[in-house]
């Protein structure tokens, strides 16, 4: 292909504090040419998650993000052009394409996926948030029926599927969440037991009051001192599965962890395991056919938030950092 424009979101500045939209420019590119062992790809849509910022703050599981180039970021794509045996045009991958409309990458380097209508649920519950939630909560967190289980950012992408999943296993579910909007859907839409709006409540005394023979359970999404409040309420032998930290993503660094950590962990023997999803790709192939199960069945609401065209990326990714969505939020290049 080689010829065309290719629009691309550009990280113009690392930000110091909080992202804001002259962080990100528009810049018209060139579409590029692939070659031997790659694939030209049209970019279909584009997930936002919080690992996106904490990308521009340096080196996590991936390189960091450089000022003055394409804003990495997931996505669904659709090759146009392959110069490699194993994929074709008209497949459907998902790779790190970065925020633009074309990508050309290795082969080796996107994973193919099939064609499925939504191609939405590519990117959530078959996606990473839908095994982020499955090995999370069940390898690692690895709930018993009768258990109390607590999820924060409950409405958002990992957050409304671990939720659901603990309630098939049996489990009584918390979740906390910003917004009565947020916490109303999570208990009419998806069978929460309780719903925490930490906005407007102590989460330490709600929490007592949601679960009083304490918690056995805890998703962890957001770190700082709803994790404090929540340790304070664990149960001996308690697991912790901590998935990120998104109190921490955007922003100067909190004056203070959780306190009185060590401690608590000693006393009531707990667990704390942080996990990326890619630990668990020998168990990947079981994960996606029961979530494919569930949700035919009718046992898992896919939650979604699409936006479209690629100038709504930066405020999308602002906006989920703010916690502006309620499930996955992806946006459609078309």
């Amino acid at each position: 292909m080689g010829k065309g424009t290719n629009r691309q979101i550009l990280l113009v500045e690392t930000p110091s504090g909080k992202l804001a939209p002259n962080h990100f420019s528009l810049n018209e590119g060139q579409i590029p040419s692939p070659k031997d062992g790659e694939v030209l790809l049209k970019v279909k849509l584009v997930s936002l998650d919080a690992a996106n910022r904490a990308w521009m703050q340096g080196a996590t599981y991936r390189s960091a993000v450089e000022a003055g180039t394409v804003m990495a970021g997931g996505a669904i794509a659709e090759v146009v052009e392959s110069k490699a045996a194993d994929l074709k045009a008209g497949d459907i991958v998902f790779g790190d394409t970065g925020w633009q409309e074309f990508a050309a990458l290795p082969a080796k380097s996107v994973q193919k996926m099939e064609r499925m209508e939504p191609l939405s649920h590519l990117l959530s519950v078959y996606g990473i948030a839908g095994l982020t939630a499955y090995h999370g909560l069940l390898d690692v967190g690895k709930p018993k029926a009768g258990d109390t289980v607590v999820v924060s950012a409950a409405a958002g992408s990992v957050g409304t599927i671990v939720g659901q999943i603990a309630k098939l296993k049996g489990c009584t579910v918390i979740g906390i969440a910003g917004g009565d909007d947020k916490c109303a859907m999570l208990k009419n839409d998806l069978g929460f037991d309780h719903a925490i709006n930490y906005k407007k409540e102590h989460v330490g005394k709600a929490l007592r009051a949601a679960a009083p023979k304490g918690i056995d359970v805890y998703f962890d999404n957001v770190g700082g001192d709803i994790l404090e409040a929540v340790l304070f309420g664990m149960n001996n032998k308690g697991r912790i599965a901590c998935c990120g930290a998104v109190s921490q993503y955007d922003g100067a660094a909190p004056a203070h962890g959780p306190r009185g950590i060590p401690g608590l962990i000693v006393v009531k023997r707990l667990t704390m395991q942080g996990f990326i999803v890619t630990d668990f790709l020998d168990k990947q192939a079981e994960a996606l056919a029961d979530l494919q199960s569930w949700v035919k069945s009718g046992k898992i609401k896919v939650i979604e938030d699409v936006l479209t065209g690629i100038e709504s990326l930066p405020n999308a990714l602002i906006g989920l950092l703010a916690g502006e969505n309620i499930g996955k939020r992806m946006v459609s290049l078309g």
